[in-house]
């Protein structure tokens, strides 16, 4: 799972890391973000930073790719908890039934979206109004309950 979202979309991860890690400013503004998200990040249990002295966080290379990883599920579609339940290794069944339940409504959006672009498609090349085409007007009693 891990090697697959890497490859699903390209975030530049090599960071010139200080020995010390990156500060929370310094990684979010690395990626983009607020370092609020980081730290809602951080709650939920997708990243650990270690603590130095005043309980700052450092940041490491890992961490970094952590943070790409998580955006290329978030882009994917996953929720936190989702994400952190495949980045965090554990039970591959576990996995396996996550991806395959993702995938199948990932399916459904999919397929609801062929469907509205068709219908789009449709309306834009018709000559009729919307509520006279005949061929909206069935896509619409499809969508009439009983």
């Amino acid at each position: 799972m891990v090697e697959e979202l890497a490859h699903a979309r390209t975030v530049p991860v090599n960071v010139r890391m200080k020995s010390s890690g990156l500060t929370i400013g310094e990684l979010a503004d690395r990626f983009g973000l607020a370092t609020h998200v980081l730290r809602h990040w951080e709650s939920k249990g997708l990243l650990a930073p270690r603590r130095v002295a005043g309980g700052q966080r450092r940041y490491t290379e890992s961490d970094v790719t952590r943070v790409a990883m998580i955006l290329i599920g978030k882009e994917a579609g996953f929720e936190l908890g989702d994400l952190r339940t495949l980045l965090d290794g554990g039970d591959p069944r576990r996995h396996t039934d996550l991806l395959h339940r993702h995938l199948a409504a990932l399916q459904e959006r999919i397929d609801r979206a062929a469907a509205a672009k068709e219908l789009i498609e449709h309306g834009l090349a018709c000559p009729e109004p919307f509520d006279t085409c005949p061929h909206a007007r069935q896509h619409i009693a499809a969508h009439i309950p009983g």
